[in-house]
Formats: C-alpha cells, structure tokens, sequence
C-alpha cells in the first residue's frame, strides 16, 4: 500500500511536514515559508532551570505542533489530531488512515531514527515525519530533512512513535481533515495573522527567557559561564545552544532565513513594500547567528577557550537581539492596507 505522495526536502521538521500535508489541498500554493510564517514559527527561550542532554533548555521555535494547527485555524482547514495510551491502537489508526488514502503527520522521537547518522541521535522528541504507506511490514517515511523518502518497521516506527521523556509524542498522530479552497484574501488575512502572532511572541512576552529579551539575557549569561562553570561546563552548555541552534531543524540562522523568504513570498498577497526591507534584516540576523555557531563551536572543540572568546560570543547573541527587535518592532508598526 503506497499513497500517491511526493515527498519534499524541507529546511525544518514541522513546517515541511506542514507544507507538504496542505499542498495537495491547497493546490501547491501552501510553500514552507509561508507554513513556518503563518504558523508563526520563530521564536526564543531560555530556560536555565530545565535541563536537556546535561544543558540548559533552549528552544528557537514554538511549542511542537503549533505551526501546523495555527497554519490550519488560519486558512480555516479542519484537522484531525490524536494521542495514544495504546500503542495497538496508534497503530492500527494509523493503518485505518492509510487505507483510506490519507498519509499522516507524526511527532516522534529522534534518538532511534535508524535512518538518522548516530551523531545526530539524541533524546529529543519533538521531531515531525510523514507516513504515506506500508509495504510488509516498513512503513514508508517522508521525513522533511532527509533528501529521498525512507521507511522504519513496524517496530522502529512504533519506539519513536512512543518514545519516553520530555515532549512524550504519545503515538501524536495529525492531518487535514477535509480540503479547502484557499482565496487570495484567506491568504492575506492568514498571513497578517502569522505575522502579529510572531510579534507578540517575540516582543510581548514577560521576563527575560523568552523572544528577543531572551536573545539577550542569553548573551549576557555566556560572559559569565567560563568563570562560573568552568571552560570545560560552559562549552558543553554552548554545545547544547549548537545542537538546538543548527542540528535540529536549524534552528538559529536557518529559521531567520525561513522568515526572510517568508515575508518575500507574503509581500505578493499583502502588498507592503515594507516586508521586503524587513526580509533583510531577518537575513543579516541568520548569518550573525551562523557566525554565533561558529564561535561557539571552536569553544567547545578546545580551540578558544578565553574569557575574550567568551564575550564575544555573548556579544552575537545580544546583537542579534538588537536586530531582531528592530526587525519585529517595524513589523508591528506596518498600517496593513
């Protein structure tokens, strides 16, 4: 049993999940850009009193799950999501959805991905594939961030499927229930929608953990991890930021460079010159936070280690902060036509 499905390369877990779930019902007009956009998928948190793999948490993207049901409320598609305390009926809903033609969204754990190279396992369980079929007893897997399609057993798909830990998928299963003609003016509205819920996201939020005073405070923090952790601590810490930063649905300048194409491709539905001027700076904040993966991986491969590699590394982060909060302010003030 095999779907009529093409599967898509995709730069983030999620939205390509997304992209490719509404494309066929949206008549390819759903691009991932416009996914992670609508969906208002950039964000920041740091929370230092959770730990993750022996470092802190920190998050460059919404809470598993919200880009999708945010992209579906706001084109007004009606989804089908649910949890599994049984894994014999996870299995055998998901067995009725391909009979019925329909490939399903997962949430999964990554760590026993056979298909992922061993470096990139570890406990993480807010990974997104797609199952478009099953032949014996492989499912056949479209996995956004692998370049052909895949597939898992039965049994590997099932341990990922209920993988133990934080973000716990449950057997999560997820997809559009019905298709939806999408207007040019569901677009635009969907599209100012994503745009001011990423604003409060990123400017509104109280404290310093999260959005660009999150940036920030990160920032000041790493000033003071080498004298108060210790060189060999504080580079495992910077390696944590890394790892959510660029292994795992590129996270740090991947995402800004999502939102940049994103606001290009919105500019043709709203029609505000504003958005391409906005667009560049989210792409000077990507590079800034590639540079920022650069430095820090040289502290936690032994090659920089002073307190001025340090500072410097802090100081990425709160220029990013600068950026970005400029970028989203300017957003926030666009009068929309």
């Amino acid at each position: 049993m095999k779907l009529d499905f093409e599967h898509r390369q995709s730069a983030h877990c999620e939205s390509g999940v997304t992209s490719s779930l509404l494309s066929n019902i949206s008549g390819g007009r759903i691009t991932e850009p416009l996914a992670f956009g609508i969906g208002a998928g950039l964000f920041f948190c740091y929370i230092p009193l959770i730990k993750i793999n022996n470092g802190p948490a920190i998050a460059f993207r919404t809470f598993p799950g919200l880009i999708f049901k945010r992209t579906c409320n706001a084109l007004g598609i009606p989804v089908v999501r649910k949890k599994f305390n049984s894994k014999a009926k996870a299995e055998a809903f998901l067995e009725k959805c391909l009979a019925e033609g329909t490939p399903a969204g997962c949430q999964v754990g990554v760590y026993y991905l056979s298909y992922f190279p061993r470096e990139y396992r570890f406990h993480f369980n807010a990974h997104n594939l797609i199952v478009f079929g099953k032949e014996g007893d492989n499912y056949l897997i479209s996995d956004p961030v692998m370049e052909t399609s895949t597939s898992l057993t039965s049994y590997e798909l099932e341990r990922v499927r209920f993988a133990k830990g934080a973000l716990a998928p449950k057997g999560q299963i997820y997809y559009p229930k019905s298709s939806v003609y999408i207007t040019d003016e569901r677009m635009r509205k969907a599209i100012i929608s994503g745009i001011k819920n990423n604003v409060n996201q990123m400017l509104r939020i109280p404290g310093n953990f999260a959005g660009v005073k999150g940036i920030k405070y990160t920032g000041k923090k790493i000033k003071k991890w080498r004298d108060k952790l210790g060189v060999q601590k504080a580079g495992s810490y910077l390696a944590q930021l890394v790892r959510m930063q660029e292994e795992i649905g590129t996270g740090g300048g991947g995402f800004r460079y999502i939102y940049a194409a994103f606001l290009q491709e919105a500019h043709s539905y709203v029609q505000q010159d504003e958005l391409l001027e906005i667009s560049k700076i989210f792409t000077q904040s990507g590079d800034l936070w590639r540079d920022a993966a650069v430095q820090a991986s040289g502290i936690y491969k032994g090659r920089l280690g002073s307190q001025e590699d340090f500072d410097r590394m802090g100081d990425y982060l709160i220029e990013i902060a600068e950026l970005e909060k400029n970028a989203f302010r300017a957003l926030k003030n666009i009068k929309w036509k």
